[in-house]
């Protein structure tokens, strides 16, 4: 088994949940006693929201690059990012890194190739829904269409994310607020929705949906476990 990195806390709400996926998915695989090679570097999210809020990606790269140097110093042979939103910065962390970096929306984007899909809606923060960072990779790398929320639904996507999720208050209004956006989105044609944040599995399930769900947290986990449990994988490249 390979050892893994993980950059966390941003929240974490859904870092727990991959920690407890990860050690699952090896488990699963590998039974008995066996449970996931990890290091957790887990941010305090406070700063990191004020970083994004106020539009300072650069220190946000710095602060991440350095502990995924310091990740690949103590051992980590590959690192996952435990959100969507910071993929902003993958190109950057992939720059200082000597490992891989397993990136979210790869293993999003082959899902939902593997699903025969091509227009699916996005579901995340202001900045995955409203940025190209996210859509440009899965244009370019798998030929997908991907449509966002109109602006009122974005606001309120990306308000729940950091009002409630983030908290971890799961409210109901806000479940059906979520699949009303949903149904919107299947009204102008997408053949599936993807959940790109990593909190809201923690709102919806993605086998409940009316149209094909892609939960990238719990696809990213598979990726991972893939990755920790086959001995000829060298990078982080899904295609």
């Amino acid at each position: 088994m390979k050892t893994l990195g993980i950059l966390g806390g941003m929240s974490w709400e859904s870092t727990l949940v991959y920690y407890r996926e990860l050690n699952r998915g090896v488990q699963r695989r590998l039974g008995g006693h066996h449970s996931a090679s990890l290091l957790l570097r887990s941010f305090d999210f406070a700063p990191i929201e004020a970083l994004q809020r106020g539009g300072r990606w650069d220190e946000a790269a710095t602060a991440l690059g350095d502990a995924a140097v310091q990740l690949q110093q103590g051992g980590a042979q590959a690192l996952v990012l435990a959100t969507n939103t910071m993929h902003k910065l993958a190109p950057l962390l992939e720059a200082r890194m000597g490992i891989p970096l397993l990136h979210i929306a790869d293993a999003t984007g082959a899902a939902i190739r593997a699903a025969r899909a091509r227009r699916v809606g996005l579901l995340g923060t202001r900045f995955t829904m409203e940025q190209d960072f996210y859509t440009r990779r899965l244009g370019e790398r798998f030929d997908l269409d991907v449509l966002t929320p109109q602006a009122d639904d974005r606001e309120l996507v990306h308000r729940v994310i950091y009002d409630e999720l983030c908290k971890g208050r799961i409210e109901p209004a806000s479940r059906e607020a979520y699949l009303a956006v949903i149904d919107r989105l299947a009204a102008r044609g997408c053949e599936g929705v993807i959940l790109g944040c990593t909190e809201i599995m923690l709102l919806i399930d993605a086998s409940k949906l009316p149209v094909p769900g892609f939960d990238t947290t719990a696809l990213h986990v598979q990726r991972a476990v893939e990755w920790m449990l086959d001995t000829t994988t060298e990078t982080g490249d899904t295609r």
